[in-house]
């Protein structure tokens, strides 16, 4: 029997930003068999495959793009006539300067089913996040894009420098750095003013940004001084001067700086998403997993015995969601808590609560163990529930069992060490000082993180980086190894981290601790 052919979707992946794709396209990817994914595309786009998704890089380098595009195309076809979807996932949009129609050309050759899934090209979100507008009623009514790879330049080129040079008001020229300074000659030469203004954008739309500005005249001289290299866009037009009011982008304050979180994955979002709105680029390592307690004889006591209790006391999301996931095996719900109290440590302990129907009657005003016990009022012969990690300092119990409470602390989940995956890059970052700060939330991620790189010298590894934590207890783990954490979030939440860490970048003291 013959396979029915699957179907191929060429899928614009945008410039950079992995927020810049279309809904059409996460689409795409959560029901791909196979990925086929260029070199400029952002892989943390990969993350919205299924597990069972092959992914494959199509990348190609200068010298090998004939002979790996003929590989890309013969993957296309083998895989489709095999009955599978696939994604060729392409930076920017597939049909600008992508080689999308000749691969749909392929397709059509092959008699495979396709779909275009535009994309955002970066010859407009680049500008876009320079805070350069291609088109202004009082500075331009046309844009073109041109492509500057050297073919561009060669004397038969389908390229008309010399009506391009006057007959457009902005000109966009993409991967033309290499020969940026034959192409502003070029638009010299046919009319073009040398005072014409001119802005580079290195990365365009992701925390490398840079835009290097000048004019024809002088930037080809300006690029060579620092080095400045593709992957950029070239924008030619008055249209630049627009930058220094609309740079909206560059002024985001922790634009550049590259921030290790080491939470676990599943929580990490939140604080990754705080820290990127900023700006940052997030490098997720996460060094521990949450998982449930295994059979826990006393803990299923206490949920036989719930009614007995005055208090229950959560003191995190993960205490929430445990507890509530140990009830549920257990054949019960939120009804079984009978009269029983609740106290939530933190907005997002309460918020947990909230969403599986259970109101809190107390919210501290710090998480410290030793305050929370010391606030929590009339607590004398009352007989309290501390669900916690298996893992957790003892200053709460222990400070409400002084005050004569009976207290039963019950692990109903604890975190476990995950794989050192990356651990070597990650290293080489740090020795290179091209990390500039490690986040913690928890004593357990800082004792694996600093156990992943031993026994190198921790001190010395982290030397060029800050070091930001949540509560004392964690900063007291940092200083157990010798080090010090340049930021304690004042309160117990990512939210706050992620504040105290945008006033560090942003205050007067910059630079690394001595």
């Amino acid at each position: 029997m013959t396979a029915i052919n699957g179907k191929v979707y060429l899928v614009g992946a945008g410039p950079g930003d992995p927020k810049l794709i279309t809904l059409k396209g996460i689409e795409c990817l959560q029901h791909a068999d196979v990925v086929i994914y260029d070199l400029l595309i952002n892989v943390k786009l990969l993350e919205h495959c299924p597990a069972h998704t092959e992914k494959i890089y199509g990348g190609k380098m200068i010298g090998e793009q004939e002979e790996r595009q003929a590989e890309i195309d013969g993957l296309m076809i083998r895989h489709a006539k095999a009955g599978k979807t696939v994604v060729r996932l392409k930076g920017g949009d597939p049909f600008i300067f992508g080689r999308g129609g000749e691969e749909a050309l392929t397709l059509v050759d092959a008699g495979i089913d396709f779909e275009i899934v535009p994309g955002i090209t970066s010859a407009i979100a680049a500008p876009a996040y320079a805070g350069i507008p291609l088109t202004h009623r009082s500075y331009s009514s046309s844009v073109a894009f041109v492509t500057g790879h050297s073919a561009a330049l060669k004397a038969d080129s389908a390229i008309h420098w010399d009506h391009l040079s006057k007959g457009v008001d902005t000109l966009v020229v993409l991967m033309g750095v290499g020969h940026l300074r034959e192409i502003a000659g070029r638009l010299i030469q046919y009319g073009r003013s040398p005072d014409t203004p001119v802005a580079l954008i290195h990365w365009g739309t992701t925390p490398q940004q840079k835009t290097l500005e000048g004019t024809l005249a002088n930037i080809a001289q300006k690029a060579e001084a620092v080095n400045f290299r593709n992957p950029a866009a070239i924008v030619v037009g008055a249209v630049n001067t627009l930058r220094e009011q609309l740079s909206w982008f560059d002024r985001k304050p922790l634009l550049g700086r590259r921030i290790i979180v080491t939470r676990a994955r599943a929580q990490a979002s939140d604080f990754a998403a705080h820290l990127e709105s900023s700006g940052a680029e997030v490098i997720q390592f996460p060094t521990i997993e949450t998982q449930p307690t295994p059979d826990n004889p006393m803990l299923n006591r206490a949920i036989a015995q719930l009614a007995a209790y005055n208090w229950i006391i959560f003191t995190s999301v993960n205490a929430v969601e445990y507890f509530y996931r140990h009830l549920r095996t257990n054949g019960k719900d939120t009804r079984a808590l009978g009269n029983a109290r609740i106290c939530g440590v933190g907005q997002k302990t309460v918020a947990a609560l909230d969403k599986i129907g259970i109101s809190t009657d107390y919210v501290p005003t710090q998480y410290r163990g030793a305050v929370l016990a010391a606030e929590l009022e009339g607590v004398e012969g009352q007989k309290i529930l501390l669900p916690r990690a298996s893992i957790a300092a003892d200053d709460l119990p222990n400070g409400l069992r002084d005050r004569g409470a009976i207290v039963d602390a019950i692990p109903v989940y604890e975190t476990v060490k995950v794989g050192a995956e990356g651990r070597d890059a990650l290293k080489a970052d740090l020795h290179n000082g091209r990390i500039d700060m490690v986040t913690f939330t928890s004593s357990s991620t800082v004792t694996n993180f600093l156990e992943m790189f031993d026994p190198h010298p921790i001190a010395a590894l982290l030397d060029q980086a800050h070091i930001a934590v949540i509560g004392p207890s964690t900063a007291a783990t940092v200083e157990a190894y010798g080090l010090t954490a340049d930021i304690v979030a004042k309160k117990a939440s990512v939210e706050t981290l992620a504040e105290e860490i945008v006033k560090f970048y942003t205050g007067k003291d910059k630079e690394k601790r001595p």
